[in-house]
């Protein structure tokens, strides 16, 4: 059982850490992109120049964060954690450091053998499967998924003569217990992919009030005998994979105009 706390939070957070010469007070712009692929974030970082501002810290690791310019628009830039402790952290120090509006891309596992490799999925419900959602929003099977944005999106996928798929994900936080009773239980429910961070995502920002959208590329394939890898590996169809970011960064130059 996971008890949902009502009261005020203990511990705070704090947003960045910063190294000697960066402003410590910086407010970050607004809008913000996340991406999980460190081979799609460095890609982004090189090709656009982006500026590095502060680090999102934890005990073992950090994370650099970047202000990336984009057509004339100023954009928060990082690497989304993996899992939801991590991304629920993401959101919630970018949150304190000025960020509004996030969005966040990335891999998934499909369990409609029908999606296309490395095709657009966007989900509008989560089965939660996972524990972080629960801290933040009170037990429920389910939570929505993209409420604001979704034809904002699809326009734009359309305009730019993507395939792309809309249903329910099931987020879940163990990889390994994937089990095929459950793969099958989720497919009679029409669920459409699996991942580790859509439920977090949708609740952290409820309880935020913050803006968001969240969307996949798909990536492995459960909807067969035996697990068909396709393009997990984040090296496989790269070329593919790197368009799809630029989708995340002309969603983010048209909320940004609005």
């Amino acid at each position: 059982m996971i008890r949902f706390g009502k009261s005020e939070v203990f511990i705070k957070p704090k947003g960045l850490s910063f190294k000697k010469n960066q402003d410590n007070n910086i407010i970050l712009p607004p809008i913000a992109i996340g991406v999980f692929s460190k081979y799609l974030f460095y890609e982004i970082i090189e090709k656009f120049k982006c500026q590095e501002v502060g680090m999102i810290h934890n005990v073992n690791f950090e994370k650099n964060v970047y202000i990336l310019n984009y057509k004339n628009h100023s954009f928060t830039f990082f690497m989304a954690g993996v899992g939801g402790p991590t991304i629920a952290r993401d959101i919630e120090d970018l949150h304190v450091q000025g960020v509004k509006k996030i969005i966040i891309l990335g891999n998934c596992g499909v369990l409609d053998s029908s999606i296309e490799d490395c095709s657009i999925i966007i989900p509008n419900l989560a089965y939660r499967e996972e524990g972080t959602s629960y801290h933040y929003v009170e037990e429920s099977d389910t939570i929505e998924v993209n409420p604001k944005y979704k034809e904002e999106f699809i326009k734009l996928l359309n305009e730019l003569d993507f395939n792309y798929t809309i249903g329910a994900t099931w987020s879940t936080d163990a990889f390994y217990r994937e089990t095929i009773d459950k793969i099958e239980y989720y497919k009679k429910l029409n669920v459409k992919t699996v991942e580790m961070e859509a439920a977090t995502i949708a609740a952290v920002c409820q309880y935020l009030n913050m803006d968001y959208f969240t969307f996949y590329y798909a990536g492995d394939n459960l909807d067969s005998i035996e697990w068909d890898e396709r393009s997990f590996n984040e090296l496989s169809n790269i070329d593919k994979k790197k368009k799809v970011v630029i989708l995340a960064m002309e969603l983010a130059v048209k909320l940004d105009r609005s």
